[in-house]
């Protein structure tokens, strides 16, 4: 009895020396590890996720505040572009409208300006002539 008691502390110590420190890594058998994958299951286990519940959480919530974060960057930039083409042909409008009014009111100022002045010029009917030396 006593001899299979010492043979099954033999047992345990060498289980635990054939491992070694060698293949433990942050507290991970590698051994155990590939086992498992190779047997197909893997580390994300339900007890994973149980133990590291708050890091997954944390992780999935500035996923979607990333995600979100950028399709609102994306729908205000194409709506910036969209509105600074509009501006753009607004001031395009602005000027041509500016252009012809001003030239609208500078004939006129000037035909008004001639009748006070009560001057017999008028406004010619036909373009100027330009003469040339032959």
């Amino acid at each position: 009895m006593a001899k299979s008691n010492d043979n099954k502390k033999k047992n345990n110590n060498k289980k635990k020396d054939k491992g070694g420190s060698d293949n433990v890594a942050y507290g991970v058998n590698t051994t155990e590890l590939a086992g498992k994958m190779i047997q197909g299951r893997s580390f994300l286990t339900f007890g994973f996720f149980k133990r590291n519940m708050v890091y997954v959480i944390a992780i999935t919530v500035m996923l979607l505040m990333y995600i979100s974060n950028k399709y609102t960057c994306q729908n205000s930039l194409s709506q910036v572009m969209k509105l600074t083409e509009e501006l753009n042909n607004a001031k395009t409008d602005c000027v041509n409208a500016s252009a012809q009014y001003n030239s609208m009111i500078r004939e006129s100022q000037m035909t008004a300006y001639i009748d006070s002045m009560h001057i017999d010029l008028t406004s010619p009917d036909q373009p100027p002539f330009y003469l040339t030396d032959k």
